[in-house]
């Protein structure tokens, strides 16, 4: 490292020499770009040219030549799905690290994940920091940019645990951050969310479609203040100022629950009435594998798509079989909720059964050689489904296989309302209102029409199986969130993610450990930041 600095000094002091020799005339020219970081932001269409950089990386589902997903990193790290992928059960080895437990701080996933909210994070801070004009729409652009700075921030968190908090524009020497401490980090999450929650409007245009609102920094507020509630050893305090985030989004009256549960996940459902925020993916990119930074379509559709399908399928193209739904997943549906399920989770009769309906002709419904034999289980996620109709919406000549345009649900109603419920239990709010909340979500889960008086109500479950109101919090959340991203942070911030989750015989069982509820930072971060610790310490967590 001394000889780097020796010889970029030496380098410096050669150019400075050469250009203290050039007459000052051939010195004396144009800048080549139209704008420089010293005249940017100075006109409402460029700090909305910084904001949209600071949005793009919400977008990324691929970046650095590795997958990112908080989808598949949610389930496949949980007892919800398996790593799958094709035969070798070496496919995408970074994510089978992830599944197994095996992952070191030099596993290749790591960085990309890491770099990609920090950069958010740094566009965000652009935004806010060099902003030269004042107008109440420039007010909305930096509502917007806290709004971003809060989810990039509450992103790490959920995967590293307690990170550096960077709320300003940092020098190159600047680098070198320690991690802050688990309150300060909701500290600046929360106050981020509450700034722009105050300023944000209630709802946007219909060109304005993923752009933050006032619910959706509520939603995010809630849900920053139930995981610190839960991290800090259920905070009651905490829990009641989740619920009252969570009920002032309920108070605005612009969300409702879609009748039918499987219109969230058609071809081509974009933002509903159910939607608190989306992350917007799109065909119009075209995307192919040399583009390093930044994949903008889904890649969850076709890399969790149905491996080895038959062809004949009306419906759905062959993926690349990863996140393998476990067989564990599919039970934890009761026998009164196989609507539910049956919108989250393929089998191999309902493919069988749409093919001899279309007139197909398959040898076989799925050819199971293609698979990962260890991870196989003959179900199949359908949230994130791989219709064929995707094949023909890319229109710019990108890889179809990266431009399918299916959105990502961070936060829909029926998550506010399952989210409110907990609050008001764990908190000092009323359990039969959190019933209440519940029961509209299993009203819907029965399927479409109206079900009043036909479903079985919180309350019976809860009866029958000899439940607690958190048991069925629980339940509900695994059933209605299935195959959603949400199941391991659940586990991990409440302090059930244990080996026990785990089947006997499950390599996962006997490689977790409790510095698994954490994902290490990467070599390539501590290396050039020596006080940034690999894991967090205990101390942080206060």
């Amino acid at each position: 490292m001394k000889f780097a600095k020796k010889y970029f000094l030496l380098l410096a002091l050669v150019s400075f020499a050469g250009i203290q020799s050039c007459s000052e005339d051939r010195l004396d020219v144009e800048p080549v770009n139209e704008f420089l970081s010293s005249n940017f932001f100075q006109t409402e269409d460029q700090v909305f040219s910084g904001l949209i950089a600071a949005y793009d990386p919400l977008g990324w589902s691929m970046a650095y030549g590795n997958w990112i997903s908080f989808v598949m990193f949610g389930e496949i790290r949980s007892d919800n799905a398996n790593a799958g992928g094709d035969p070798s059960n070496n496919d995408q080895p970074g994510w089978q690290e992830f599944d197994d437990f095996t992952n070191t701080n030099t596993n290749t996933v790591l960085q990309p994940m890491y770099r990609r909210n920090y950069i958010g994070i740094f566009r965000a801070n652009t935004v806010l920091a060099q902003s030269q004009v004042e107008s109440p729409v420039v007010d909305r652009y930096k509502a917007e940019a806290k709004f971003l700075r809060a989810y990039y921030h509450f992103e790490l968190l959920r995967h590293f645990g307690p990170i550096p908090v960077v709320t300003e524009l940092l020098a190159p020497d600047d680098v070198n951050l320690e991690r802050n401490s688990i309150s300060e980090v909701f500290e600046a999450i929360t106050a981020d969310l509450q700034d722009a929650a105050d300023e944000l409007p209630v709802s946007v245009s219909s060109s304005e479609v993923g752009r933050a609102t006032k619910g959706a920094a509520l939603a995010m507020l809630g849900k920053a203040y139930l995981y610190w509630a839960d991290m800090l050893n259920d905070d009651a305090a905490k829990f009641d100022l989740a619920a009252d985030a969570f009920q002032q989004v309920v108070n605005l009256g612009v969300y409702e629950l879609e009748d039918d549960m499987q219109s969230l996940y058609n071809f081509n459902a974009r933002n509903t009435g159910e939607s608190v925020f989306e992350i917007q993916h799109n065909s119009l990119w075209s995307s192919d594998w040399g583009w390093f930074e930044g994949i903008d379509g889904n890649g969850i559709v076709q890399l969790c798509g149905i491996r080895g399908l038959c062809e004949d399928h009306p419906t759905y193209s062959a993926g690349w079989g990863f996140m393998m739904v476990t067989q564990e997943l599919y039970d934890h549906f009761l026998p009164d909720d196989h609507y539910r399920r049956d919108v989250a989770i393929a089998t191999e009769e309902q493919l069988a059964f749409a093919i001899d309906t279309a007139g197909g002709s398959c040898a076989v419904t799925i050819d199971r050689t293609q698979s990962n034999p260890i991870d196989y289980t003959g179900y199949w996620q359908q949230k994130y489904a791989n219709y064929k109709a995707h094949q023909g919406t890319n229109v710019n000549g990108g890889n179809p296989d990266l431009t399918k345009s299916a959105n990502t649900h961070p936060i829909r109603y029926a998550d506010v309302l399952l989210m409110l419920a907990e609050a008001q239990i764990r908190g000092n709010g009323s359990e039969g209102m959190a019933m209440m909340h519940i029961n509209e979500v299993r009203e819907r889960a029965a399927g479409p029409g109206d079900n009043t008086g036909s479903f079985k109500t919180a309350q019976t479950i809860m009866a029958e199986q000899g439940w607690s109101a958190l048991d069925m919090i629980w339940y509900e959340r695994r059933a209605e969130l299935a195959l959603e991203g949400d199941r391991w942070y659940d586990l991990v911030r409440s302090g059930r993610a244990n080996a026990e989750i785990f089947p006997a015989g499950d390599l996962r069982r006997a490689n977790f450990s409790t510095e698994d509820l954490w994902l290490p930072i990467s070599l390539d971060e501590t290396s050039v930041a020596p006080m940034l610790t690999t894991m967090p310490d205990a101390s942080l967590f206060r």
